[in-house]
């Protein structure tokens, strides 16, 4: 039954994809507010795929910390849902993205749009000085900026250091950090076209506050969000086993 909800759902995801892709073409010539529109009818028939074809439920926790406005989001990277919840929940978002999705035929043309943050991660030092530098823009204009500090997908039983970007835009930016983590990627594995029925769990965390040194800094992001992702992981596991048990 996952096989066939799972295929059925990619299906989905890609006809409609197409057909947003192809609506979305002369709509590049309107105002980027105007082109948003758009965009959030992608996610939100998105979010209907994965809701009613695979039954992926979404829990939101500690709404009294996300950000209104221009602010700094590190979030746990786990799948492609991710991608897509921050739109519905933050101040019209920039993701901070690796400079291939923005090759990808249409993706990247919209995403440039968007004014979607590219960053060359062999670049170093002057990679960094231009993500500062944009990003200063992004917060200028209003806008929340969203980084992914692992860099890339992480499955969620699994770590990987925090790349340097988020703190240049820390140190840069003089911004607090508002950390997030969640579960996704029990729903909707990397690198798999299979999709499980469930509830993804998206936990915002109090601010980190600005000013501290970079090396405490680091310290203390990586430490609430691995402390929090691992509470969440240990609350996933009992809740499946009890389910279990109970049947």
């Amino acid at each position: 039954m996952n096989t066939i909800r799972s295929a059925l759902c990619t299906v989905c995801f890609y006809i409609w994809s197409i057909f947003m892709g192809l609506l979305m073409m002369p709509m590049v010539l309107l105002p980027r507010r105007g082109f948003r529109l758009f965009v959030m009818l992608w996610a939100n028939g998105n979010t209907f795929i994965f809701r009613f074809i695979v039954g992926i439920r979404v829990e939101i926790r500690g709404r009294e910390f996300i950000p209104v406005g221009p602010a700094i989001v590190a979030s746990k990277h786990q799948s492609e849902w991710e991608t897509n919840i921050f739109l519905h929940l933050l101040t019209d978002p920039v993701y901070i993205m690796k400079k291939e999705l923005g090759y990808i035929p249409g993706y990247g043309l919209y995403a440039r749009k968007m004014k979607m943050i590219f960053i060359d991660r062999s670049g170093y030092s002057k990679t960094l000085r231009k993500l500062v530098q944009d990003a200063r823009e992004t917060i200028e204009s209003g806008r929340a900026v969203v980084i992914f500090p692992e860099g890339t997908r992480v499955d969620p039983s699994k770590k990987l250091p925090y790349r340097p970007g988020i703190a240049a835009l820390y140190g840069g930016l003089g911004l607090p950090v508002t950390p997030v983590v969640h579960n996704s990627g029990l729903c909707w594995p990397k690198r798999s076209f299979r999709k499980y029925a469930g509830t993804i769990v998206l936990r915002f965390l109090p601010p980190i506050e600005s000013g501290l040194e970079r090396q405490e800094f680091m310290a203390r992001l990586e430490s609430v969000m691995e402390s929090a992702a691992d509470e969440l992981l240990a609350e996933t596991d009992k809740s499946q086993n009890r389910t279990s048990t109970e049947h």
